[in-house]
């Protein structure tokens, strides 16, 4: 059996679990917690676990299942909130497209199937390598504290549109 030494989880595996809601949880963070902004109806994160450097979610403030249950200024709310994390990581990573989606239901791949959310994925030509075929192991590049410090900064440094 081939070993992957990850010392950084350690940390999670002795923290106390809950049963808390991760996005409504993150509306309460203090800053350090991956949660890069919050507006009026969302909250954008890192995602902990990521499929791929840079990988965000965007969510509701509200604990709503499914984005049907969203009223329209939340839903537009909720796509601007995405496309400024996009914007983000354009800025900080550059990357050369994104997968960009949700996952509605745990039958649907949802992780967190209680609270709907958008899943912001960069993604680089050659970033799919033989590692995760034939190793199952994926490889992400920056650690995520080095890289909410970059978000963090870029956003700083970032001039608010004008509103609608």
């Amino acid at each position: 059996m081939d070993r992957l030494w990850a010392p950084w989880r350690i940390s999670y595996i002795k923290a106390k679990k809950t049963k808390k809601c991760l996005f409504c949880q993150s509306q309460k963070s203090p800053p350090g917690k991956f949660v890069i902004f919050k507006t009026r109806y969302a909250v954008a994160m890192l995602n902990i676990f990521p499929y791929n450097n840079g990988h965000m979610l965007v969510s509701p403030r509200r604990h709503v299942r499914d984005v049907a249950d969203l009223q329209d200024a939340e839903i537009l709310d909720l796509i601007k909130a995405t496309n400024r994390a996009k914007g983000l990581l354009d800025k900080v990573l550059r990357p050369e497209g994104y997968n960009i989606g949700m996952n509605i239901s745990a039958i649907a791949g949802a992780g967190i199937a209680g609270h709907a959310h958008i899943h912001i994925v960069p993604r680089w030509r050659g970033d799919t390598n033989f590692m995760p075929v034939i190793g199952n192991t994926k490889i992400i590049s920056q650690s995520l504290k080095e890289l909410y410090k970059e978000l963090k900064n870029a956003q700083k440094n970032t001039k608010p549109k004008n509103r609608r």
